[in-house]
């Protein structure tokens, strides 16, 4: 057992089993109450958190918000039916009532627990620190007065500024029927800054934030200021933008945080349940070429410290680096134990919850295209006339035909491989299938988006990362502009 793993069990026994008289011989009581019906699964999920939220606007607190959660979900699978009950009450008996109800769907003739306790040794992606007690409520409050008053600085053309901070603490532990047992422990910490300007009666604004899985004290001024520069920068270039040209165009993706695009119109399409009921664009399509050449992507919950990161996901299996799609070619899903069981292949370590209250699904950590060999500047170099967007708000995504639209927030207008200026109010639609096969050039520059990223999914959110390089999409990309 290396030393994050004892650490993560020792923190998760100090919250969640010793409080409650709860030990080994008490977990493996409520899985013989579970499998004395033949079952092929069971699990329970223990967790506690603390989650704290700050928001100052014209140098006031406005806002702030803290809570405690703490619980247990018993899940039970036979074949593809599944049970599950939870509780907000840790104690062997709400356990064992929680247990009970889950004994329906199951056949007669169980046989008990099967295994021996093992411990899975887990990685060491992030410390085993509560950001919340890394600043005292005057910092914490200091720290948005100080970014704030920053941005201010910045421009005269700046109005208002919004900053909000928010940590939480988490800590889980899984038991499964078969005896394996995992801890871990996981801090997360966010800033996000809105910054409104204005001239000649004409208002803009932009959104800029990050975190990881840190203390508080990751939001050094040097990192604090640089926020508050890119929000005032894109602000600013918003009030110089043109209405967007509409029709269809050759449109070149910025690195990072345009990797959304990337995690909502394919990321999903290739997560295991979809593909199990056969509901996906992707499926029964591994082995043949689903993208161009070049395009490689990957979903890797390894990445230290990054937000969509987990030492272990919501079952107990250790995250991994998932090839998705290996020059183009389909190579596989992301996968939970119920689905992985149901295809016949290995869980990814891809099976995630929003709390202890939610069921596991199939979901995606870090969702990444790889470098291609092209600089940025060839590709926008290019392009004969297109649209480079660098940066997006938010979209939607149908799951089953691929179909999106997403809006751009930051974009640009580019004739004869020069950027001409800034534009707004540009959409993109598309095919999320369709718009990999259309990959011309592909750059060098991939960069993760700066940690704040949230997904969701059939009512859950969990806290995700995207990444990629500067791309160029050939065609089949509908720009919905305003001129």
């Amino acid at each position: 057992m290396n030393t994050a793993t004892a650490s993560a069990i020792a923190t998760a026994d100090q919250y969640l089993l010793s409080p409650y008289n709860l030990n080994e011989v008490a977990l493996e009581q409520v899985f013989n109450e579970i499998m004395r019906n033949d079952v092929d699964y069971a699990d329970l999920y223990f967790q506690y958190s603390r989650a704290e939220g700050w928001s100052l606007e014209e140098g006031i607190v406005k806002a702030g918000s803290f809570s405690i959660d703490q619980g247990v979900g018993v899940r039970v699978v036979s074949g593809e039916k599944t049970a599950f009950a939870y509780s907000d009450d840790i104690s062997p008996l709400a356990l064992q009532s929680a247990a009970h109800a889950t004994r329906a769907i199951g056949r007669q003739g169980g046989s008990g627990v099967a295994g021996s306790t093992t411990h899975v040794r887990t990685h060491a992606l992030y410390a085993n620190l509560d950001p919340l007690s890394s600043l005292d409520e005057a910092a914490k409050v200091s720290l948005l007065e100080g970014v704030e008053r920053y941005a201010r600085t910045l421009d005269p053309r700046v109005t208002q500024v919004m900053a909000s901070l928010a940590g939480e603490y988490e800590v889980v532990y899984i038991a499964r029927h078969d005896g394996h047992r995992a801890a871990d422990v996981r801090p997360l910490v966010r800033v996000s800054l809105q910054v409104i300007v204005e001239q000649n009666g004409r208002r803009e604004s932009a959104n800029v934030g990050g975190g990881g899985r840190f203390d508080y004290s990751y939001f050094d001024e040097a990192k604090l200021q640089g926020y508050a520069r890119e929000a005032v920068r894109q602000a600013l270039v918003n009030l110089e933008a043109r209405p967007a040209p509409a029709g269809e165009m050759t449109v070149v993706l910025g690195c990072g945080w345009p990797g959304i695009l990337l995690h909502e119109a394919i990321g999903h399409g290739l997560e295991g349940d979809f593909n199990r009921k056969g509901s996906s664009a992707f499926a029964g399509k591994i082995g043949q070429r689903v993208a161009a050449k070049g395009v490689t992507v990957v979903d890797d919950g390894t990445i230290p410290d990054r937000r969509g990161s987990l030492n272990v996901d919501d079952e107990g299996n250790t995250t991994q680096r998932t090839v998705l799609i290996e020059d183009g070619v389909l190579q596989g899903y992301l996968q939970d134990t119920l689905n992985a069981r149901l295809m016949g292949v290995a869980s990814t370590g891809n099976g995630r919850r929003e709390s202890y209250a939610h069921i596991t699904m199939p979901r995606m950590t870090n969702t990444v295209m790889m470098n291609g060999d092209t600089s940025a500047d060839e590709i926008i170099g290019s392009i004969k006339r297109g649209l480079y967007a660098v940066n997006f708000a938010g979209g939607q995504v149908d799951i089953t035909s691929g179909k999106f639209v997403f809006s751009a927030s930051e974009a640009y207008w580019v004739e004869d491989g020069k950027i001409q200026y800034p534009v707004k109010g540009a959409t993109l639609i598309g095919n999320g299938p369709d718009v990999l096969t259309r990959v011309g050039m592909i750059g060098n520059d991939m960069k993760l988006d700066p940690g704040v990223g949230t997904c969701g999914k059939e009512g859950q959110s969990v806290p995700v990362g995207v990444g990629q390089p500067t791309i160029r999409v050939d065609g089949g990309l509908t720009v919905g502009g305003t001129a």
